[in-house]
């Protein structure tokens, strides 16, 4: 029998975004790019900034469901430097999503949002970001994204 799957919060990511980029129907949803233009990580072991270095590119489906592909750069408060690639989907009601596109205020709990952010850094106070697997529940906010993550043990 394999171990119990059990997670810890460890870190809260806040990504500061800038104005959506629409590249228009591309044949299997629309494609969207949303820059990442600064923000902050803070929690267990580890606090720092969010680098304007990145955005997440995204494909809107059909049925309004988000899949979503973030990659950014952080550097940390003692000056490591941290490659992140997240990955996730966001789906809901058609009219809360249709709110959320208009930046319109919607509770988090009505949608569902979930990432699988990894990790890649050369630090060694820092490898355990990618010597663990995370998840992350996230929110989507008007002008920034918060994300939850937890190790999974």
């Amino acid at each position: 029998m394999a171990p119990v799957l059990e997670t810890k919060y460890v870190f809260t990511i806040t990504a500061l975004i800038g104005p959506v980029i629409n590249a228009g129907e591309i044949g299997h949803g629309v494609r969207r790019v949303i820059p990442v233009i600064g923000g902050e990580i803070r929690g267990e072991g580890i606090s720092g900034k969010i680098l304007p270095s990145g955005a997440d590119f995204q494909i809107i489906r059909a049925n309004e469901l988000i899949e979503l592909e973030a990659k950014y750069a952080l550097e940390t408060d003692d000056g490591a430097f941290v490659y992140v690639a997240n990955y996730g989907i966001r789906f809901g009601p058609p009219e809360l999503m249709q709110q959320l596109k208009r930046g319109e205020p919607v509770d988090p709990k009505l949608i569902y949002f979930r990432t699988t952010p990894r990790f890649e850094t050369g630090h060694p106070k820092y490898r355990w970001l990618m010597e663990n697997l995370f998840v992350g529940s996230a929110a989507r906010h008007a002008e920034r994204v918060v994300i939850d993550v937890h190790q999974v043990l």
